[in-house]
Parts: C-alpha cells; structure tokens; sequence
C-alpha cells in the first residue's frame, strides 16, 4: 500500500503541518489522526469544501477551520 503526502492548515494552531497517511485515507482518518472532532470544523481541499468520506489525495492542500456558534 502507497503512501501519500498531505499539506494542512489547523486554524485553532494558526499553522501548517506535513503529514503522511495511507493511499485511500479519508478526510476521517485525517480528522482521527489529528485528535479533532469533525463536527466542530470545516475542512476544504483546493478551497472546495468537502466531507469526511472524501479520499485524500497526493499533495493536496487541506485547510481545516474551526466552526465558531454562539447563542
């Protein structure tokens, strides 16, 4: 199995990270490996907005951005 090189934004951090996964990881696996609960983000790849069963591919840049709700 191949692996696949991942660029990523973590806004809570305010900074970039590399990470390395599997070659059919999903946006889950990415949100899992990171400790973060997909329901309080937003994660975008190339500025498009996707879902945690998307595939992550080689290279991608991923942005994940906090979900901010008040009441």
């Amino acid at each position: 199995m191949g692996k696949i090189n991942v660029k990523i934004f973590v806004d809570r951090e305010n900074r970039n990270k590399a990470i390395e996964f599997d070659n059919n990881a999903t946006v889950s696996n990415l949100l899992k490996k990171l400790d973060i609960n997909p329901v309080t983000v937003i994660v975008s790849r190339n500025n498009d907005m996707i879902l945690e069963d998307e595939k992550i591919k080689n290279n991608d840049e991923i942005r994940i951005l906090s979900v901010i709700s008040g009441g």
